[in-house]
């Protein structure tokens, strides 16, 4: 995810994508935990999309 494309998104988009990213993130931890995680970089990749939004809504706020 870009942050190009972020920025095109409403405030209710973006928390509704971040939202689903926290619940793929939970969801990674445990497969992880219990030794079923295939892709070990979706773990990074989801917490760096989780990062890009807050910051795009935190720019929005400030706005």
């Amino acid at each position: 995810m870009k942050a190009q494309e972020l920025l095109g998104k409403s405030a209710d988009e973006l928390k509704e994508e971040l939202i689903s990213l926290k619940k793929e993130q939970f969801n990674l931890r445990f497969q992880q935990a219990s030794g079923q995680l295939e892709n070990t970089a979706r773990v990074r990749e989801v917490r760096r999309d989780i990062a890009r939004i807050k910051t795009v809504m935190s720019a929005n706020t400030a706005s």
